[in-house]
């Protein structure tokens, strides 16, 4: 782990403390961290999932769909 000295906004630490019900500073900075990065990680996902749907071919997904019930009829 690696120890780094910041100045921190009090308000924010200690509604964040509150909030969270951390013990410890470290503790809910370091929360706060993995919270930040999760969101911006789940976010690029997001986008990623978002550019393949954009290739997806639905009108024609339903073609065969609609073909594959006739058979089964």
């Amino acid at each position: 782990m690696t120890v780094t000295t910041i100045d921190l906004d009090d308000d924010a630490l200690a509604k964040a403390l509150r909030f969270s019900g951390g013990a410890t500073k470290k503790e809910v900075v370091n929360a706060a961290l993995r919270e930040y990065a999760e969101r911006h990680e789940r976010a690029a996902q997001r986008a990623r999932h978002f550019q393949v749907a954009q290739q997806w071919d639905y009108e024609g997904w339903q073609q065969l769909r609609e073909a594959e019930k006739r058979v089964e009829e």
